[in-house]
This record gives C-alpha cells, structure tokens and sequence, in this order.
C-alpha cells in the first residue's frame, strides 16, 4: 500500500510542477518593480554629471585662465586625471546601486554597464553604421583631399595620439566622456523601469539621458567668454547652442547603439571617429580648405567635441581640386559630395535597426 501512496504522491508532485509551467507560460514573464524610482535616477544622473564637470574648474591645474589656455599640455594632463578619479567614483556609485538595490550579480552588472562581454561583431557592425553617416565627408577627405592612402597605411591612427590634444581628443575624452554618460547613467534609468520594460518605455531615454551630455557642454561658455572677452555675447550663445546641439544629436546616436548592443567600446570607438571626422559639410564646393563654416563657428571650446578643436586640425594634404582644376571636375565632385552626404544619412536611417541587431541587447527597442 505504501509504494502505491507514494507513486500517486510522485504523480501529483508532477502534476502542479507542470500546471504551475503551463501557467507562468500563459501569463508570460514575471513584472518587478522598478528597482530605483525614476527621480532617484534623475537626480543621481544630475550629481554624477556635476561630479564630472566640477573637477575642471576645481584647481588652478585644470582651470583655464586668459594665460593658460585649455589645450596646454599641463591642463589637458591635470584634466585627464580628474575625469579619470570622478569616473571611478561615479563607476562604484553605479555598480553599488545595480547590485544593491537592483539585485544584480556581478556579470549582469557588468552587463548592464556595457563592459561584458565584448562581441567584435557588435562593434564593428556599429563603426560600418557610422561610417555610413560618414560617406559624404570620408569621400571628401579620402578621395579629394588625398588622405586615403594615409588611411591605408595606418599613419593617421599613429599620428592622432601623438600629442596630448590628440590624446585627449580621440583617447581620454571619448572614454571618460561615454563611460559617464553611457555606460553609468544609462543603468541607472533602466533600473527606474519595471522589468522587463515595456520598449515604450526605453525609447524616450534614446531622447532624453543624451540631454546631460549635451548640458555638460555648456560650461564651455564661460571659457570662450574668459579667452575672447570682446567678442559680442550673442555670438558665444550661439557657439554653445551649436555645441549643445551636435553633442546631443551625437547623444542620441550612441544611446541608440548602447541600448541595442550592450557595447560601450562600441560607443566609445564611435565618438572617437566622429571627433576624427569633425562636421560635415553643408555647403560650399568640396576642396575648399576655408572649411565648411560649421567647425569655424564651434571653434575649439569644447572640452572634448566631436572634432578636433582649432589647435588639432587634421593637417590635408594639398586638396586634389584645386583653383586650377577645371569647373567641371570641380563641380562633379561636389556634386558626389552631397549625393553621398543625402544617401549615407537614408542608408543610415534604413540600416539603423539591422547594423545593430544584437544578442546582448541592453533592452527591447
């Protein structure tokens, strides 16, 4: 009688095991509640972003004054080393809050970050998506101002790190710069959702945490204002508007990328190129070395802008096109210019969900 009891008892176990399946199958995943409340990621995104402007203006080191400019080799070392000490500390705030109050383990945490794994896939996918954006002015310092057999030869990497503007532009600012406003704030919005969260939910941060990137900028006013005192007011408004404007534009770009590849290489590979690559062009004729009026209207007051400031130009070679040229050949090439320019920002759009397809996805878009 007793093995009967158990047998029926065995049964029964396998019973409620395989309702209790079935159920958790029809009702779908299990919701949490936010981890964090969406203020509480607010306001720490607010402190971390603080924290990492303040250290510039901390010590006479790091503060730019109208006898030391911001591209001296000592400023650019002390600021180097200030950013670094306040992404640390703004690395160990992120991850005690994902782990403690998000009941993360250490890979999910690193996960969250953006720093595990690495898939090489991933970050080259997103570098083509980029480049893409790019054809119009890689066609034009590629092909009409003769620096693509530099490209190929590895040259300009080599020579991009080989100043301390160079250093700060394509090394130190892209990584500090994402690992703040990528790589920490980013989980700390996401921990403000229930789990898994809804994509209606994810897609306003695409528009939104990019804004404090955007904001951090804005110190630069004071800058321009201490080195160019006579310069009319209106005119630096308008030089931090257009800083603000392009940053953030670039913010939505790499939250985009970060949210659907987990990746913050990838991002931080990103911005280094566009920081190489500069603004494109919006008019003029190509080979014209006067510039395309947008860099010349930044000018070099950011900390770390997507392009070179003024002081790191990229040095061109001597253009292809020249005055001597013929019109025609000056006119077709820049009409390819602009063809590229239009068709590498639809083939981006259209390319923009595909080339960054990813397993490793930090949530649902």
């Amino acid at each position: 009688m007793a093995p009967i009891l158990n047998k029926s008892r065995e049964v029964l176990e396998r019973l409620r095991k395989h309702r209790t399946q079935a159920l958790a199958a029809l009702q779908g995943p299990v919701h949490q509640d936010p981890a964090i409340s969406s203020s509480s990621a607010t306001l720490l995104s607010v402190i971390l972003t603080i924290l990492f402007v303040l250290p510039l203006y901390a010590s006479p080191t790091t503060r730019p004054s109208q006898t030391l400019t911001r591209d001296a080799p000592s400023v650019i070392k002390a600021r180097i080393r200030a950013l670094a000490f306040s992404c640390c500390v703004s690395a160990l705030v992120t991850i005690f809050i994902t782990s403690y109050y998000g009941g993360a383990s250490i890979r999910d945490t690193f996960h969250l970050l953006g720093w595990w794994p690495i898939n090489l896939l991933d970050i080259v996918r997103s570098l083509l998506l980029v480049a893409i954006l790019f054809a119009g002015p890689l066609f034009e310092s590629g092909v009409v101002d003769g620096q693509l057999q530099h490209w190929l030869s590895g040259s300009t990497c080599r020579d991009m790190p080989s100043s301390w503007i160079g250093i700060r532009n394509y090394v130190a600012g892209p990584m500090t710069e994402e690992v703040l406003f990528r790589s920490l704030l980013t989980p700390l919005h996401l921990l403000s959702l229930p789990s898994p969260a809804p994509p209606s939910s994810v897609r306003p941060l695409i528009f939104t945490l990019p804004l404090y990137f955007g904001i951090a900028h804005i110190h630069h006013l004071y800058e321009f204002r201490l080195r160019h005192p006579s310069e009319p007011v209106s005119l630096s408004l308008l030089r931090v508007l257009l800083q603000f404007s392009y940053t953030s534009v670039f913010g939505f770009i790499a939250e985009f990328v970060f949210l659907r590849t987990g990746s913050l290489l990838a991002c931080v590979l990103a911005h280094a190129f566009c920081n190489a690559m500069g603004l494109p062009r919006v008019w003029g004729q190509v080979g014209e070395q006067e510039g395309n009026g947008l860099d010349e209207l930044a000018g070099d007051e950011g900390e770390v802008v997507i392009g070179p400031p003024e002081g790191e130009r990229k040095k061109k070679d001597e253009p292809l096109v020249t005055k001597k040229a013929s019109v025609s050949l000056s006119v077709a090439w820049t009409v390819a210019y602009y063809a590229l320019l239009v068709g590498g920002a639809a083939a981006f759009w259209t390319l923009l969900y595909p080339l960054t397809d990813s397993k490793l996805a930090l949530s649902t878009l």
